[in-house]
């Protein structure tokens, strides 16, 4: 018996970096896992290797009806929907002055937007639910936990879309768990710091992404340069492996964070340059 046994839950961007491994801590933890990734094949792969009841969706969750699609094929194949996480995502960094509207709305929708229509769409299997479970006394927490950044609180140069989609999901998760505490939905979200994933890797490697309405080739990771200052901003001295990123993001889809509400949990080893009054 894990922590999350008899809970089903949907991650999304889940084939990959963070998200793949927190699927897999949930697994092993007794979840049904809904995997998705905008790369089919590589989705139904990391649903093939994972130990565990999986199904994978794939598509591109912007696009209009997407998140409605992976909510109802959880649906179809496990009955209900228990856990949210709201975990896909990429970088398009540029500076303000050099940055295009596509460019800049691109993060808005996968940071912001699609979180908002994954939430819209699990609505009323989590609500509805609750509401029979309080009129016959019962009290069953069910979650939902937004991945966000220390870019969207501190702010990062060359992030300014980043960091104001990422800026958003405080203000998702705070409003919505206003809204739906009533219901025994824990909201809470989890902002991270340097995390050791393809996003992160060195820019030299040259890995690209597909960004934005025309499919644009955009590189992907950070300069080797300002990776080697991580020990320097980095208490703890070193970036976060994906595992040590996903355990925090367990604790708030378990039993054991059930008063838990409306928090932003920084996972950063205590890395600091943020700009405060």
């Amino acid at each position: 018996m894990g922590l999350l046994a008899g809970k089903t839950a949907i991650i999304t961007g889940s084939a990959r970096g963070i998200g793949r491994a927190t699927a897999e801590l949930f697994a092993t933890e007794g979840a049904q896992v809904t995997i998705n990734d905008i790369d089919g094949d590589i989705a139904e792969q990391a649903s093939k290797d994972i130990s565990g009841e999986t199904i994978a969706v794939s598509g591109d969750l912007t696009k209009p009806g997407a998140c409605d699609e992976v909510v109802q094929k959880a649906i179809d194949a496990f009955g209900k929907v228990d856990i949210l996480i709201n975990n896909a995502g990429y970088t398009w960094d540029g500076a303000v002055h050099k940055m295009t509207d596509e460019q800049f709305q691109a993060m808005l929708d996968i940071h912001t937007v699609v979180p908002f229509r994954m939430i819209r769409a699990v609505a009323p299997h989590m609500r509805e639910p609750a509401k029979a479970e309080r009129d016959r006394g019962e009290e069953v927490f069910r979650k939902i936990v937004n991945i966000t950044s220390i870019s969207g609180t501190m702010g990062n140069a060359g992030q300014a879309n980043y960091s104001s989609g990422k800026a958003g999901v405080t203000g998702l998760t705070k409003t919505l768990a206003k809204e739906w505490g009533q219901f025994k939905v824990n909201v809470n979200a989890v902002a991270f710091g340097f995390v050791e994933t393809r996003l992160t890797q060195s820019k030299e490697k040259g890995e690209t992404v597909k960004a934005g309405e025309g499919g644009e080739e955009v590189a992907i990771g950070i300069p080797e340069q300002m990776r080697q200052l991580a020990a320097a901003i980095i208490p703890l001295g070193r970036a976060a492996q994906p595992e040590e990123a996903a355990a925090p993001v367990l604790f708030l889809a378990s039993g054991l964070s059930n008063y838990v509400h409306g928090q932003i949990l920084n996972v950063t080893g205590g890395q600091f340059g943020g700009m405060y009054c």
